[in-house]
């Protein structure tokens, strides 16, 4: 007589690859913060590297191209990557990011700074709780987030040459609420994804993208939150 798998194991399958899901997302996301905060920290406190980076736009713009390069490249060859190729490219991800991020240490005192982050990590935390555990359909908001996303870019772009403060400040309470809103839907995003995956291997390489995904949100949250009560120097 043949055994067929009961459909309690299988169950419990997709329930323990799907908590291994997140826990990888959110380990390989604090360890990206923190190569990001580290090599932040370390360039701002570099006159080598402040000169190199800051000092030249052929090499700011180049690490900027890098970064977007790397994101898109990550996200449209997850399937054909590897586990180890995929943390490889969100760690140097990571490491560029900090390269460029260093000039908020020479904004704003490190105080806010360390003050901002731990209000952008309690209001991302609340945000994700509530996208993780939340009955309602998030996903009728991913496409207005997104064009949203797209015309705050835009304003931004538009305001680097009118220097309007009221509109800097508008799109900051913006990129506040867009990015609010993108780490619920992201993380609901990925609960989904997380029980539709069936081995460790996807999961090893997904979660990577899903950490890259909450990075993103957070980083940018932050961004926006320093804005607002960053204490400048």
């Amino acid at each position: 007589m043949q055994n067929t798998p009961s459909p309690y194991a299988a169950n419990s399958k997709i329930t323990a690859l799907a908590q291994s899901f997140f826990m990888q997302v959110y380990s390989w996301m604090a360890a990206g913060l923190l190569a990001t905060g580290v090599l932040a920290y370390y360039t701002a406190h570099s006159p080598f590297l402040l000169s190199l980076i800051f000092g030249n736009k052929l090499v700011f713009f180049g690490l900027i191209v890098a970064n977007l390069g790397i994101v898109f490249g990550l996200s449209r060859s997850i399937q054909s990557l590897s586990a180890t190729a995929a943390s490889f490219l969100f760690f140097l991800y990571s490491a560029l990011n900090g390269l460029t991020l260093a000039s908020i240490f020479l904004v704003y005192t490190n105080e806010s700074i360390a003050t901002v982050f731990f209000i952008t990590a309690g209001t991302f935390g609340a945000t994700a709780a509530y996208g993780y555990t939340t009955k309602a359909d998030l996903s009728k908001w991913g496409s207005i987030l997104f064009m949203a996303l797209i015309g705050l870019i835009i304003a931004s772009v538009v305001n680097m040459f009118l220097q309007s403060p009221a509109m800097m400040w508008v799109l900051t309470y913006a990129g506040v609420l867009i990015f609010v809103g993108l780490t619920a839907y992201d993380t609901q995003r990925l609960k989904q994804m997380a029980y539709s995956l069936d081995d460790e291997e996807t999961v090893g390489k997904f979660a990577v993208l899903g950490a890259l995904t909450l990075y993103l949100d957070f980083i940018n949250l932050f961004l926006y939150l320093l804005r607002i009560f960053g204490k400048r120097r």
